[in-house]
């Protein structure tokens, strides 16, 4: 039950709850209001796929704002980032293989908890 999932906050005002297998990771995202992923880059692709809400997307210099139901596909290497503004948005995030970084990120919050 993903909404019984802790969040973890990988930015302020941006929450995951991550689902991770052996060769693909699902982030559930949470943006609140005026919230900012900055431009970057990764070696995984990327499937960002808003479920509520607006959520401006650009990359690599191609802005669209995408409501519920749209996506970006996002190849490896390309740079991209994403903002909401007035309301807060929904959205899941596709990586293959799972994000390195955000595993990273995830084993030290773990130990910081036990």
């Amino acid at each position: 039950d993903v909404a019984a999932m802790d969040s973890v906050e990988v930015l302020p005002g941006l929450g995951i709850r991550p689902v991770v297998s052996d060769r693909t990771m699902v982030n559930f995202v949470s943006f609140a209001p005026h919230t900012e992923a900055p431009m970057h880059v990764h070696e995984e692709e990327q499937i960002a796929i808003v479920v509520e809400g607006d959520l401006e997307v650009d990359v690599n210099g191609d802005v669209r704002t995408l409501h519920g139901g749209q996506l970006a596909i996002i190849a490896a290497w390309v740079p991209h980032g994403m903002r909401t503004h007035e309301m807060a948005c929904r959205e899941m995030d596709i990586f293959s293989p799972p994000r390195r970084v955000l595993l990273q990120r995830l084993q030290a919050a773990s130990a910081r908890v036990t």
